[in-house]
């Protein structure tokens, strides 16, 4: 009698539990007729997965420095996104900018938080900075755009002392599970309240908002921009594919990047199809282990098929460059330029 095979992993036990999850309503990338009221099927899930949102209470934004960068100048600002939670910022100003034109939210991945996308540290991490084109949100400054950078929950500012076994992305989920909340959704609210703060900045033409993020600034820009249409056009860079690629790779996803009970319920491409018809421009490096460009190319091809559905298929491009898990911003920086201009609609 031969033994019984059993499963000790738990990691193999979420990898088979993830093999026979399939989409209870997948995107009918075959049938454009079916596409509009599948998206507000979609939309309402999306919704359902985030939970309810807290009230809104006053921006009540203080500007505590400000640093002349030559072509422009950097305020950190601090405004309000709940009773007990306040979000650190840099804004980012044109010197030139005279009147209300185009804005960006430069939204940070892991690591250090807004000062990376700004370009900020000693020179080394400058130097690696610069040589990884990480620093978008001054690259975005210097060619014009008044860019808001905030600090996540959990990074920069907002980073609470942790001991190096402890991650805290992963100690927020914690909390957040026991109370009933989560740190994505949380996070959105964030977002979306910077978001308001950039339309109510006196040199910022709201309808002429951009959103740009690298990795975990990706899955930030992706859902954000699936939520809120406020976000006029958006960069997701090195972020993009489908849960059952990204979930095979060990160690990939932290507590701040996932919503419960999303597996077979929304997919990348379910989101960026929420964006559509709103520009959507997806980065993907061809040396990425942590997104694959296999599965990236599969599912902008099927995303691909919601916007000539649409009728706008020169909204959605892929760059898929030379490297690995990296921002590019060769078609990014054109591709922004291109859709936030005063003649676009």
């Amino acid at each position: 009698m031969s033994p019984r095979t059993r499963n000790y992993s738990p990691w193999a036990y979420w990898m088979l539990r993830l093999a026979t999850t399939e989409p209870r309503d997948p995107c009918p990338v075959d049938d454009p007729s079916a596409i509009p009221a599948w998206r507000d099927r979609c939309r309402a899930r999306l919704l359902a997965l985030l939970g309810p949102m807290p009230d809104r209470v006053p921006l009540d934004l203080e500007v505590l420095d400000r640093v002349d960068c030559g072509s422009y100048a950097r305020e950190s600002i601090v405004f309000d996104c709940e009773p007990t939670m306040s979000v650190p910022a840099f804004l980012l100003v044109p010197h030139a900018r005279q009147e209300p034109g185009p804005a960006v939210l430069a939204q940070h991945g892991h690591g250090p938080g807004k000062s990376e996308v700004c370009g900020l540290g000693d020179d080394e991490s400058r130097r690696a900075v610069e040589q990884h084109r990480g620093d978008y949100a001054h690259q975005l400054a210097a060619r014009g755009y008044v860019v808001l950078a905030p600090d996540l929950r959990y990074f920069g500012e907002r980073a609470d002392r942790n001991p190096p076994d402890h991650y805290g992305c992963d100690l927020n989920l914690v909390h957040a599970v026991a109370a009933g909340a989560n740190p994505l959704a949380q996070n959105m609210w964030d977002l979306a309240r910077a978001l308001d703060v950039l339309e109510q900045h006196p040199l910022v033409d709201p309808q002429r908002i951009g959103m740009v993020g690298l990795s975990y600034g990706g899955t930030a820009t992706l859902f954000l921009a699936a939520w809120d249409e406020r976000v006029r056009a958006a960069v997701v860079s090195g972020y993009f594919s489908e849960w059952r690629e990204s979930h095979r790779v060990p160690w990939n996803l932290c507590g701040s990047q996932v919503l419960p009970g999303m597996l077979g319920e929304i997919e990348h491409v379910d989101l960026g199809a929420l964006v559509a018809p709103r520009p959507l421009l997806i980065e993907t490096g061809i040396d990425d282990l942590i997104f694959p460009v296999a599965g990236a190319r599969r599912e902008v091809a099927r995303l691909a098929a919601v916007y000539h559905a649409l009728g706008v298929p020169e909204r959605l491009e892929h760059d898929v460059f030379d490297g690995g898990h990296r921002w590019n911003g060769d078609l990014a920086y054109p591709f922004l330029e291109r859709w936030l201009s005063p003649d676009v609609g």
